[in-house]
């Protein structure tokens, strides 16, 4: 456990929700466009499909297995945000199906639709990019790209991410998941703009901290 007065947990732990929130917002947007989900969607969507819990239920199920997994084989990345993590993202998800569903859903006309879709993968990137930042904890599903990317040095965590995006669509896709352009879109797209954006969340962070201006990148 990294040592830190209680306050600084607690801010950190709340910018993360606000990230967590931020990034499952754009999650539900992905979903309500009808255009293919987020990577790590299609493969909670597939296991759904099998499994015939609702996403959001399957979603903790698959956070918490990752966490357990983590914890096993790993030191250091779960932290007590990890575990905020793992539990709020499918609650998030269907509180903001049931607030939106009734205006975005596949029904509108296409432009809008694909408004959704790229407005869903900017804001998850940006949000996903906070949690990160918070260096309170991680969820589970972004911790594979994290982790890898520390293993793999050689490699920038834009193609880390993208890597790992693939591989959970191409499971979920094979277990029933929703894959479409927007899915594509997301593999491409969400770990440049997450790359793109973590320092910017980083001074945001900093600032709410009290980091010294000399500590900031």
């Amino acid at each position: 456990m990294k040592h830190r007065s209680l306050r600084e947990w607690a801010i950190r732990l709340v910018l993360l929700l606000l990230g967590l929130t931020v990034a499952h917002l754009g999650v539900t947007l992905f979903l309500q466009a009808g255009l293919g989900s987020d990577p790590f969607t299609v493969l909670v969507q597939g296991i759904s499909v099998r499994s015939g819990l609702t996403v959001g239920t399957t979603h903790v199920i698959c956070t918490v297995t990752l966490m357990v997994l983590m914890l096993v084989f790993t030191r250091g990345y779960v932290l007590p945000g990890t575990v905020v993590c793992a539990f709020c993202g499918g609650p998030i998800i269907d509180v903001f199906t049931g607030l939106l569903g009734g205006y975005l859903n596949p029904q509108l006309p296409m432009a809008a639709r694909v408004a959704c879709t790229v407005a869903g993968c900017a804001i998850l990137a940006a949000g996903m990019s906070l949690v990160i930042r918070s260096d309170a904890g991680t969820g589970p599903n972004d911790l594979v790209a994290v982790i890898a990317a520390d293993k793999l040095k050689k490699f920038q965590f834009r193609w880390v991410r993208i890597a790992c995006d693939a591989a959970f669509v191409l499971a979920g896709f094979l277990l029933g998941g929703t894959v479409g352009a927007g899915t594509i879109v997301a593999v491409c797209l969400i770990g440049p703009v997450c790359q793109f954006m973590m320092p910017r969340s980083q001074k945001l962070v900093d600032r709410a901290v009290g980091a010294p201006a000399e500590t900031r990148p």
